[in-house]
């Protein structure tokens, strides 16, 4: 476990560049991330959550980096522009990623996190990181790199300890791929400040 320093976030991207898997603070919660184009480090990490058969969240360090992974509406363009960086994950259709991701299904998750030292990590490792919790499949998720270490220091190449999480609970998801706007998960951002957005737009 390091503190992030520059150092220490250019030693974690070579890492995920080359495979490995990182815990890395966000301002949600702490992540456990690693090249999501690279199917042995996604198994490897699948393996180290445990039991999942959820599709795996990406997070990007840009907007141009989050339509790399995901096909983003007018109206996905509007909330992106509103509420990212920040703690709202959008589920949108996907385009060329590992079956390993997102498990066979037609869209994924994507987010941009409003913190400046994963926003660096993910930039270094190519804008774009698996962005699931450091956590086992059914453990709440860590607020500290502490706690994530803990958790999984047998399975990961590197710890980045950036601090408590500032917000300390996961993103709200958001379903931008039906009619309505569905949230699958509650978080920071509510379906009524999602809505007041567009409203706004119209």
């Amino acid at each position: 476990m390091l503190k992030a320093t520059p150092r220490t976030v250019r030693a974690a991207a070579e890492i995920v560049r080359a495979g490995g898997l990182a815990i890395y603070p966000t301002d949600t919660v702490y992540g456990l991330g690693c090249d999501p184009f690279n199917v042995s480090a996604v198994r490897k990490l699948v393996r180290a959550k445990g039991s999942r058969d959820k599709p795996l969240p990406i997070l990007a360090s840009s907007l141009d980096a989050a339509e790399g992974v995901a096909e983003l509406s007018e109206n996905a363009r509007r909330i992106a522009h509103r509420f990212w960086p920040g703690p709202l994950t959008l589920v949108l259709p996907k385009k060329a990623l590992p079956h390993e991701v997102t498990f066979g299904l037609p869209t994924v998750g994507v987010r941009i996190p409003d913190h400046r030292i994963a926003l660096v990590l993910i930039r270094l490792s190519g804008g774009t990181l698996v962005g699931t919790s450091a956590n086992k499949a059914g453990l709440p998720p860590p607020t500290t790199a502490a706690a994530a270490y803990n958790l999984l220091r047998n399975e990961v190449d590197i710890v980045l300890d950036g601090g408590p999480a500032r917000i300390g609970t996961s993103s709200t998801v958001l379903d931008l791929t039906r009619e309505l706007p569905k949230v699958l998960r509650r978080g920071p951002i509510s379906l009524g400040d999602v809505m007041e957005c567009l409203n706004a737009s119209t």
